[in-house]
């Protein structure tokens, strides 16, 4: 039987807090051979090998079939893998990593509370400026999907691949989407969060992939594990 292989976040907080929950499960992973090095572990279940692997590639793993589980955020399932719906299963939401992804516009544009708002400003935008509003963002993909389901289309997209809230700011962009815990960045920087702007709430994951190899004894040990954490999770994951 091969075993079933496991991604998990190689580094910061995400790393550490997934670490903390295997341990509130009775769980201890941990890395095998060098320090540094990104394979590990669970005591006490063979079957699984742990691949640490940074949140964004976790996505990319789990879409390609390479691992058959990943912790990572939604927000980058989501964005990564258009067809999320038929190729991820998400087992069970972890309780940590929460992060909204919103639309922001600048809290002196009083007159726009919405993305119907967005829309009524966006010509007479383009008649004053030579151009459509700029959008700011490193959620392409979202982003399109959200305006799009909305009916607007009059923006231009600019990635960002940090400090995006700083991008209005900067002149190089009109509004944002972004994510945000508190909403404390989004203020300092003269930020507010349409009305209707919430595109995902998003949190940890553990998330197993469709396009994997699977079998019998595979899925069994999947269940297994997540029977397991599904102790360790928070109320607070649930009713997000």
């Amino acid at each position: 039987m091969s075993k079933l292989t496991l991604a998990i976040p190689s580094k910061g907080r995400l790393m550490e807090q997934t670490t903390d929950m295997f341990a509130r499960a009775g769980l201890v992973v941990r890395k095998v051979g060098h320090v540094r090095g990104y394979r590990g572990e669970i005591d006490g279940i063979p079957e699984i090998d742990v691949a640490y692997v940074s949140s964004g590639e976790i996505a990319a793993a789990l879409k390609a079939g390479s691992v058959h589980l990943g912790i990572t955020g939604e927000d980058l399932i989501r964005e990564n893998i258009s067809d999320s719906a038929t190729r991820i299963r998400f087992l069970q939401k972890l309780g940590f990593g929460f992060a909204d992804v919103i639309v922001a516009v600048p809290t002196c544009w009083v007159d726009v509370a919405t993305v119907q708002d967005l829309e009524e400003i966006a010509l007479p935008f383009r008649r004053l400026h030579g151009r459509w509003p700029r959008v700011a963002t490193k959620y392409v993909n979202l982003t399109r999907r959200f305006f799009g389901a909305k009916g607007f289309g009059d923006y231009r997209i600019i990635e960002s691949a940090g400090a995006t809230e700083g991008a209005p700011a900067a002149g190089t962009a009109e509004l944002i989407v972004d994510i945000t815990t508190t909403g404390e960045t989004l203020r300092a920087n003269g930020l507010k969060i349409l009305d209707d702007g919430v595109i995902l709430k998003s949190q940890a994951n553990l998330c197993a992939s469709n396009a994997a190899a699977w079998t019998p004894e595979l899925e069994a040990i999947c269940s297994t594990l997540t029977e397991k954490l599904a102790i360790s999770v928070p109320a607070k994951a649930t009713a997000r």
